[in-house]
């Protein structure tokens, strides 16, 4: 499992979030990523990454208020100031704990014209996408489907490409989430393939549910073995757990040694 990145905020919710660094490391897992690590300190995290030996790979910017509903703030014309701290915040946690992504949530289109929001989207993006490049580090952006988040500005995958395109830095790409897209307009494998030279980042879920892979629909067999020949870069478990998060690994020694991503 040496390129799966076990996401720490949606598995090992048993424990609490420095205690599922632990949980990871007992499971084998030498990656993790996580949503939002900001409750804790820098220091805090770096001493139990060191403790599992284990390297986290991914972050997303600081969303704002999450609890009254903000799903990031790139593409408020309100709140550029604010998205500007939100990206030194993400810099100096991805500098301070050694990550290479960072994910950047567009955010909920409510009442800005949507013209607007993507001229104030492009321009954050050019700004985090520039103070990112200062530090070698990537910025992500990712479609996320209207089920899941209603709203949610950055919802086709198409656009998303648009925006990298308009955008124009090099450290800025797609993060693929086959669960999203599954949920967006299906067939992901063949999106994947469409857009592969565009993507840095791969996340995965099953359908329905949002579980772990073989408990829906989706044919993760054929995904993981195109994907052992093609892609070479980390694949975050951002999955909801059926079950005990231990147990959710099962599907795990079923990809054949021939498959395994290495």
């Amino acid at each position: 499992m040496t390129q799966f990145a076990v996401n720490l905020s949606t598995i090992f919710q048993e424990v609490t979030f420095l205690e599922r660094f632990k949980k990871a490391r007992n499971c084998g897992f030498s990656y993790v990523e996580c949503q939002f690590p900001y409750a804790y300190s820098i220091e805090e995290i770096n001493q139990v990454l060191t403790q599992q030996k284990l390297k986290m790979v991914l972050l997303n910017l600081p969303p704002g208020n999450w609890e009254k509903g903000d799903r990031g703030i790139a593409i408020d014309p309100n709140r550029i100031e604010e998205f500007r701290c939100s990206v030194k915040d993400g810099i100096r946690y991805a500098l301070g704990l050694n990550v290479p992504h960072i994910h950047c949530m567009a955010g909920i289109l409510s009442e800005t014209d949507p013209l607007i929001a993507r001229d104030v989207y492009l321009e954050n993006l050019y700004y985090a996408g520039t103070e990112l490049a200062k530090h070698g580090l990537i910025l992500m952006i990712e479609p996320i489907n209207p089920y899941d988040m209603p709203g949610y500005f950055l919802n086709d995958i198409g656009f998303a490409s648009d925006i990298i395109q308009a955008v124009n830095l090099p450290n800025i790409m797609l993060q693929f989430d086959f669960y999203h897209i599954q949920q967006i307009q299906g067939s992901p494998l063949v999106i994947y393939q469409q857009y592969a030279d565009m993507i840095g980042h791969i996340q995965i879920a099953d359908v329905p549910g949002r579980h772990q892979p073989g408990t829906g629909e989706m044919d993760y067999q054929k995904i993981f073995a195109y994907l052992n020949n093609t892609y070479h870069g980390y694949i975050g478990l951002e999955y909801i757990p059926d079950g005990r998060s231990e147990n959710s690994f099962e599907w795990l020694p079923r990809v054949g040694e021939g498959d395994k991503i290495k």
